[in-house]
């Protein structure tokens, strides 16, 4: 396989001959507000721009919106890409809102769903504890599965919790990808992984190749690449845990 970080938690996957277009973020730099309620205000989103054309990235064979938060599908992409394009949704509510922005084929992810000899898993998680996930609501992620492949499990916007500890034990992952970036809002703690998040997925999947995402792209995303990269150093897990840049590839 190989997993293309284009930006934040946008990911282009190839996958038994099929790509996979993760998170659609397409937005030009600066062009969105900050969000609300969160540190750096005086930054706008999206902190950076595409490391390469949106058109580089429209040759694929289906899409997978983990929700429908703006920096995971935003209305540059909706207006990019094809309506004829395979999209998978984390539920039925969101595939309905998705067809209503023109989208013609789109398919809420079961337990499994299968698209042509691919296997795809949705899995839960938490974006957020407590409190603050009424606010943040509900998320997926993903399990791809090929006999060719080693199985992928792209965790999507999700704290460590009691689900991805089921979807690592139940699947099995190889190669698995976290939103980082300790994203938070002014009250009620980080909404996406922290440092301590990655140390405790790699610890139940010490085998696993882990890749950390969703960074230095949103305003309210505070851990960075560097501070990452160095607590992974201090952690011995350098070269164990991938910090990518965007637009770097990564083949397994």
């Amino acid at each position: 396989m190989n997993i293309r970080l284009i930006r934040n938690a946008t990911l282009v996957v190839e996958f038994a001959g099929k790509r996979f277009l993760i998170d659609p973020f397409f937005a030009d730099k600066e062009s969105m507000p900050a969000f609300p309620n969160t540190p750096n205000q005086d930054r706008a989103n999206p902190l950076v721009g595409l490391p390469i054309a949106v058109g580089e990235v429209m040759d694929v064979d289906a899409v997978i919106v983990t929700h429908l938060h703006p920096d995971h599908f935003d209305e540059a992409a909706i207006h990019a890409l094809p309506k004829e394009l395979k999209v998978f949704a984390q539920n039925e509510k969101d595939a309905g809102t998705i067809r209503e922005k023109g989208f013609l084929d789109v398919e809420a992810l079961g337990e499994p769903t299968m698209f042509t000899e691919i296997e795809l898993v949705k899995t839960s998680g938490q974006h957020g504890r407590g409190e603050i996930t009424q606010l943040t609501g509900e998320v997926s992620g993903v399990v791809m599965k090929h006999s060719d492949e080693q199985s992928l499990y792209i965790a999507g916007d999700t704290v460590w919790c009691a689900d991805v500890e089921a979807a690592i034990a139940t699947h099995r992952p190889e190669v698995i990808v976290v939103n980082a970036g300790a994203a938070q809002f002014l009250e009620g703690g980080p909404i996406t992984m922290t440092n301590e998040d990655i140390l405790r997925t790699h610890q139940a999947a010490p085998e696993a190749k882990v890749i950390a995402v969703h960074m230095e792209s949103l305003n309210h995303c505070l851990l960075t690449r560097d501070e990452l990269s160095e607590f992974l150093e201090e952690n011995n897990l350098s070269g164990i845990i991938l910090v990518p840049e965007d637009g770097e590839s990564l083949e397994f």
